[in-house]
């Protein structure tokens, strides 16, 4: 593939992302981000876990991760647990108000994708998840 195609294809993949988030962002009126919804989502799927290894999960620095998780512990999102073994470890646990966040997290998101997605015929959207099927291989 030439060069500059690349970069074409780079650039408008980056472009249609940041429209996603920023049309998200407007959309989901909690005062959180993507990043925070990333978080919530872990946890959900798997339970307490401890703030070093979900950042090494999800690609953030502790920094980062330290301060997404002071934002929903104040908001009552999330909890620290201490280990009862060691009380060194420190864990976060989704509460039921993060549960009922993240739902409507995923609502919002799921009428943001239908409302795009409905701009391409059927045969398009065949062709993108082809595409992305693809990119997706681990070959």
């Amino acid at each position: 593939m030439e060069e500059q195609n690349i970069f074409e294809l780079i650039h408008n993949m980056d472009n249609f992302t940041n429209k996603l988030i920023i049309q998200w962002n407007k959309s989901f009126n909690e005062d959180l981000g993507v990043s925070h919804v990333l978080v919530l989502s872990h946890l959900h799927q798997n339970g307490k876990s401890r703030p070093s290894d979900i950042a090494k999960i999800l690609g953030f620095t502790p920094p980062t991760l330290s301060y997404l998780s002071d934002k929903m512990v104040a908001k009552e999102l999330v909890v620290r647990m201490v280990d009862e073994a060691d009380r060194r470890i420190i864990y976060l646990n989704i509460t039921d108000k993060g549960a009922e966040v993240l739902g409507r997290a995923i609502l919002e998101g799921q009428k943001l994708r239908k409302n795009l997605f409905e701009k391409l015929n059927e045969a398009d959207r065949a062709q993108l998840v082809h595409i992305f099927e693809k990119m997706n291989r681990e070959d």
